[in-house]
């Protein structure tokens, strides 16, 4: 076999999981580009046939987007914030850590926030592309909708400006955002009936204290060959 399918082979292998406490990226493409604007080294908590939990830690070296000037992109009007040009920038996770949680195929991930002190804060569900898997890490595309769950089962939805603002500057077209808003009520179906990952006790996870923080790698920005959900 030459090596450069040995390579693709190897990195769009999805029947392998990884196991608790391999470090891994979780990376999202820019909107309506090809490239990537956010990568977050994080550590596998589980990962299976139903499941995959990854824990992004306090002080993690990541990517993120900013405007081209260096100014940070939730400083910029919305009216603006997408059509400006932009780079990425190296930064920390500063706070509290995170816990990510998606299930295979599904349209958006579930996260977990605390207070310090581990005080449980809210759910946070993320409307995004299902998750494509490669050797190193995961990748998907953000979709601006998204949905705050409070402990007492409360829920309200947040960044719907932008949700808007990106069909209007064409970040998103009326098929891709019908599927979004089809995917938000199916979401929010799981949110009233109050089953996984709501009721599955994760508010109570704390990570192994011997996980080192992982490193954010100089090839942050690599394209597999080819990814598969």
């Amino acid at each position: 076999m030459a090596d450069d399918e040995a390579v693709r082979r190897a990195e769009t292998d999805t029947t392998t999981y990884w196991a608790a406490g391999t470090p891994i990226l979780w990376r999202y493409r820019e909107n309506a580009g090809a490239g990537f604007h956010i990568a977050r080294p994080v550590t596998v908590v589980r990962d299976d046939a139903d499941l995959l939990a990854v824990w992004l830690a306090p002080g993690t070296e990541c990517v993120k987007p900013v405007l081209a000037d260096g100014t940070p992109v939730h400083l910029e009007p919305l009216e603006s914030r997408y059509t400006k040009p932009r780079g990425v920038r190296r930064d920390r996770w500063f706070g509290t850590g995170v816990l990510k949680l998606a299930r295979p195929g599904e349209p958006w991930s579930v996260w977990l926030f605390w207070e310090p002190g581990w005080r449980f804060k809210n759910w946070y569900v993320n409307l995004e592309e299902p998750l494509a898997r490669w050797s190193g890490g995961v990748d998907s595309e953000d979709h601006f909708l998204d949905i705050s769950v409070n402990p007492d089962r409360s829920w309200h939805w947040r960044d719907e400006d932008e949700f808007a603002q990106a069909q209007r500057d064409g970040l998103m077209d009326a098929e891709t955002a019908e599927r979004v808003r089809e995917a938000s009520r199916r979401a929010v179906e799981g949110i009233r009936s109050w089953g996984a990952p709501y009721a599955d006790g994760w508010q109570h996870w704390r990570p192994d204290p011997a996980w080192a923080v992982p490193s954010l790698p100089e090839d942050w920005d690599r394209t597999p060959a080819h990814v598969s959900s």
